[in-house]
């Protein structure tokens, strides 16, 4: 008796197993598991799995058959005398056959493809270019003087070719229109969202590789309000398809940028530097209601399919240019403003606006998480002072890929209105009277103040003053005690009632660790306590 044990792996759907077997033929598994008889067998044998049994098929008539199997293992047993029910028994077998078969293999992202043919794609053009300019430099000059001729009296077939070619190319963009989830913006988006979601898997076991050593525990504080102001934001914003059919996941990185990204997928990544650059937790929740803005509305894939069609419009373009220019020299040149040109006229501006209309998305999710939205536009204003007491250089905005924390004040300050009653129709608690925003700008003015009546007294003093974790000493003319962690003597012209305000708004400008935010069934009346 010879026993034969196929292993079947767990994916494969069908198999195709032809065996040549003797006269009696007999199949069984172990004790326990059900019998199926057959009357008719064939020396070549098909057998797939279903569930938890395999099935033979077979045309001519021999000796009964008799098979069992559990969906992973089949046991063939043969017998040369055996015409009855066989009752299978016994310990285990002796002769094992196994079929291994090969992993199914997955096809890489489109953008990922992308990403690789890029440069090669910029290779091919250069050296396209470069080749036909050496070829009509080769040229005798009457056979130049010919070929002139020739494309000048052709030149109206040779329009109207160029101009099928572009009507071509914008039919096959309109055929890639779509429309943004929350805005209803008509948009070119190239590449789906299913391969995006494909690169952003990828792209989070890359960065939880480069952040293993610097992620903070889920125990931490820090950890502990970024999740549950990300799942409050979730929880009440699960009206749209976009936030409920993606599990957020939540990785705070120990690392003074202040930066925060969210991916296709649904990873957060918030940076410790944020937390501390925000001065509660109705910021905290705009800066997360922004970035989940950002993966909602997939820009990321928006952008890229942008970039894409950019590019491979102007590899003509690169090709002219190799091919004009006489030296080679003048063609890198043409080359680099080709490129410096693209980005400021298409990449940069499209950049800036999918950052606005994510600031307009962002607070409107704040807004349904009962947050107080009007601290999203004095998160800005602080960045700038930020930025100007540190001493950081001001880039212009039309050569930066973001905003100016100005122009994200301004545009965030004119939404306000629209924001305070989408919170109220989400039936939130009504938010105190004292408008951060107020509060903020009268800071600023008494602090400056303050700041004057010091630099009266005695300069040496006024340079003595830092930042919180910043050593370097701050520029004179700067409202220097606007984020300084020690109280400052008032000025003498503030009444009673400006000193309590602004003692209130220095000691929420203090760069502390965001409160939590309420848990499930809490409701919204402690998300709104800073």
């Amino acid at each position: 008796m010879v026993l034969l044990c196929v292993s079947l792996l767990r994916n494969s759907r069908f198999w195709s197993l032809p065996l040549y077997l003797p006269r009696n033929l007999q199949m069984c598994k172990q004790a326990g598991l059900p019998l199926k008889q057959l009357h008719s067998v064939s020396p070549q044998i098909s057998c797939h799995r279903t569930t938890n049994s395999a099935l033979l098929r077979a045309t001519q008539t021999r000796s009964p058959l008799l098979f069992c199997a559990n969906g992973r293992t089949v046991c063939f047993q043969i017998s040369p005398k055996t015409t009855s029910p066989l009752q299978c028994s016994g310990p285990v077998l002796s002769q094992c056959g196994h079929f291994h078969t090969s992993a199914p293999v997955r096809a890489l992202p489109a953008p990922l493809i992308w990403l690789v043919l890029k440069p090669l794609q910029k290779l091919l053009a250069i050296i396209l270019g470069r080749s036909i300019r050496k070829w009509w430099v080769a040229l005798p000059a009457n056979r130049q003087q010919l070929l002139r001729e020739w494309a000048w009296h052709r030149r109206w077939h040779l329009a109207a070719g160029a101009g099928v070619a572009m009507v071509i190319v914008a039919l096959l963009l309109l055929t890639h229109l779509d429309e943004s989830p929350v805005t209803g913006r008509t948009r070119l988006v190239v590449f789906s969202r299913e391969n995006y979601m494909e690169l952003a898997a990828l792209t989070s076991e890359a960065y939880m590789e480069e952040f293993a050593e610097l992620l903070v525990p889920v125990t931490d504080p820090r950890h502990q309000v970024v999740e549950r102001v990300v799942q409050h934001l979730a929880q009440r914003n699960k009206d749209i398809p976009e936030v409920s059919d993606v599990t957020w996941n939540v990785h705070v990185v120990q690392s003074p940028n202040v930066n925060a990204f969210v991916l296709p997928n649904g990873e957060v990544f918030m940076f410790t530097g944020m937390l501390e650059a925000v001065a509660d937790v109705h910021q905290l929740t705009f800066i997360l209601g922004h970035e989940m803005a950002h993966a909602l509305l997939g820009h990321s894939a928006e952008q890229a399919s942008l970039s894409h069609v950019v590019d491979l419009l102007s590899l003509i373009l690169l090709t002219a240019i190799w091919a004009v220019c006489p030296r080679d020299s003048l063609a890198l040149l043409g080359q680099w403003v080709q490129d410096k040109l693209s980005q400021l006229m298409f990449s940069r501006p499209y950049s800036r606006k999918l950052e606005a209309e994510a600031d307009q998305v962002g607070l409107q999710l704040a807004a349904k998480a009962c947050a107080d939205v009007r601290a999203g536009p004095v998160f800005w204003q602080q960045m700038e002072i930020r930025d100007q007491l540190r001493g950081e250089p001001t880039v212009p905005e039309w050569l930066s890929t973001h905003p100016s924390h100005r122009n994200r004040f301004t545009q965030l300050d004119r939404l306000i209105p629209q924001a305070l009653e989408l919170r109220e129709s989400c039936v939130c608690p009504a938010l105190p009277a004292t408008d951060p925003r107020a509060v903020f700008s009268k800071s600023v003015h008494v602090l400056l103040e303050n700041a004057k009546d010091q630099g009266r007294a005695g300069q040496e003093g006024a340079r003595k003053l830092h930042l919180p974790h910043s050593p370097a000493p701050l520029p004179a003319g700067l409202p220097a005690a606007l984020l300084a962690q020690t109280s400052l003597p008032p000025s003498p012209n503030v009444d009673q009632e400006s000193k309590e305000q602004v003692s209130q708004a220095a000691s929420e400008l203090d760069v502390a660790t965001p409160t939590p935010a309420p848990a499930e069934g809490e409701g919204c009346q402690n998300v709104v306590q800073s």
